[in-house]
């Protein structure tokens, strides 16, 4: 398996910035969360088996960005659940717009350019020149997020550009999941991994050459991408590990995920992470009965991430 960072970071911070922005401009009205397809014809995403005992955890790794109206067929997962005793899935980033506008006021530096300054004075000319095409490919307004941040002008873009391919990050497996659970009756653990000011810390302490390699990163996915995470979430819901390791990500995405871990904020908050999901596995595998767990799946699959911990603490682990 080739080495991974998980995106999931990323796309928090990127996710959680970009609310922030559109409640400040107040430019779209809120988006209900799409709907992911759920039916019971054949076997969708693998799940991984880790046991040690009488305790058996059940992995089921998460992607993000889907096609909207992809159809997931969780045969397995309805089989598992029958005899499970509590399903964990991350607490979804929710804040109420009361608070996002408190934060718009006093954090206002994290989100805008400021000083009078706009976007294409504070991004490097080549950056900011495929910027632009990019912007008028995707939108119609010339000066469209000229006064965001770097990071945020390049995540609002990327979502722009998703939109236009019938991509979604709004796609929430584990509200399919706690949907599941509820139906077979199972309990079911929200699990907080961080929070908003967690976020924004790793927002403060982000280097100037840390948010200009994700910016690179934001724009390569754009400009050449987008095809290889449509075939990637296809691959997900087909439950094909191998196709999804065989699709490498551009050298750009991998140089920003490193820049972020070498950075003091965004690496104590990726810490943070894998720190509350490797304990809380752990919990469950300590004693006894079936869990299922919703993770990110290159947190699960990178070098040294979440199913590595757990074979060096000595748990079998069934592959899908």
């Amino acid at each position: 398996m080739s080495p991974r960072r998980p995106i999931a970071i990323v796309a928090t911070s990127v996710l959680a910035a970009c609310l922030f922005a559109l409640a400040a401009r107040g430019a779209e009205a809120p988006q209900l969360m799409d709907e992911l397809v759920v039916t019971g014809e054949h076997t969708g995403p693998g799940m991984w088996h880790v046991h040690r005992g009488d305790a058996h955890l059940w992995i089921l790794g998460s992607m993000s960005p889907l096609p909207k109206g992809i159809t997931w067929r969780p045969k397995q997962l309805e089989q598992v659940l029958q005899t499970t005793s509590q399903v964990v899935v991350q607490k979804p980033f929710d804040i109420g717009i009361a608070r996002v506008l408190w934060l718009i006021i006093t954090e206002h530096s994290l989100l805008l350019v400021g000083g009078g300054k706009r976007l294409r004075d504070v991004m490097p000319p080549e950056l900011y020149a495929r910027f632009s095409a990019q912007r008028a490919k995707y939108t119609d307004d010339a000066g469209k997020w000229e006064h965001y941040r770097p990071l945020i002008a390049a995540a609002l873009l990327q979502q722009a550009a998703f939109h236009q391919v019938n991509l979604s990050t709004r796609l929430d497996l584990g509200a399919a999941v706690r949907a599941l659970a509820k139906k077979h009756g199972v309990r079911i653990e929200e699990l907080k991994i961080a929070g908003v000011h967690d976020v924004l810390d790793a927002l403060k302490t982000m280097p100037r050459s840390t948010e200009t390699a994700c910016v690179a990163a934001s724009l390569v996915t754009v400009e050449k991408d987008l095809p290889r995470l449509v075939e990637r979430a296809q691959a997900w819901a087909a439950g094909n590990l191998e196709r999804i390791d065989q699709l490498h990500e551009p050298s750009e995405v991998d140089a920003c995920r490193a820049a972020l871990d070498e950075g003091a904020g965004a690496s104590d908050l990726i810490a943070q992470i894998r720190r509350t999901w490797l304990d809380t596995m752990e919990m469950y595998l300590r004693g006894s009965g079936v869990t299922v767990a919703v993770v990110n799946m290159d947190m699960l699959l990178e070098k040294g991430g979440l199913l590595d911990e757990l074979r060096a603490k000595g748990y079998a682990i069934d592959a899908p």
